[in-house]
């Protein structure tokens, strides 16, 4: 398909009240899909995985003052490995609904081992496991959001 025809039915679309439109010419078959709210809100918490390292001395000097929430996070740092999330994102323990968790507290895992999902921009992202060890703490609940540099697994 011509990429001109191509530009010209995006555009349509997006002018448009229809949310997705399908062409089949020939061989060729071609779907574009409006965005709808929910990928647009996702593209507004990306960019703060880039502005999270300057936001992050006021996040700290604004976490102190609930004593009882940062205690758990801290108390669990000495007793193994922290193992933290690399982006902003949702947290998924297995690689879809119903399916079994990657890691369950107690297993023991190999360096490179499949922790869980983070679903990022519609992507998901396997977070590996960079040490060895036992899962002693899982930090995180499935489906919830998670900031850069939280902590998600704690590995003895």
């Amino acid at each position: 398909m011509d990429l001109r025809k191509l530009k010209t039915l995006i555009d349509l679309v997006a002018e448009s009240d229809i949310a997705e439109l399908e062409v089949t010419e020939g061989e060729s078959k071609v779907r574009i899909v409006k965005s709808s709210a929910i990928p647009q809100n996702q593209m507004v918490v990306m960019p703060q995985q880039g502005v999270q390292h300057y936001a992050a001395p006021a996040q700290q000097a604004a976490a102190p003052a609930p004593a009882a929430a940062p205690a758990p996070a801290v108390a669990a740092e000495p007793t193994g490995h922290v193992v933290k999330s690399p982006m902003v994102g949702t947290f998924y323990r297995s690689s879809a609904p119903g399916a079994s968790a990657f890691v369950e507290v107690g297993q023991s895992i190999k360096e490179g081992d499949t922790l869980c999902i983070i679903e990022a921009m519609k992507l998901l992202n396997e977070i590996d496991a960079d040490v060895a060890g036992v899962v002693t703490k899982i930090l995180v609940e499935n489906g919830q959001p998670v900031e850069f540099g939280q902590p998600l697994f704690v590995i003895g």
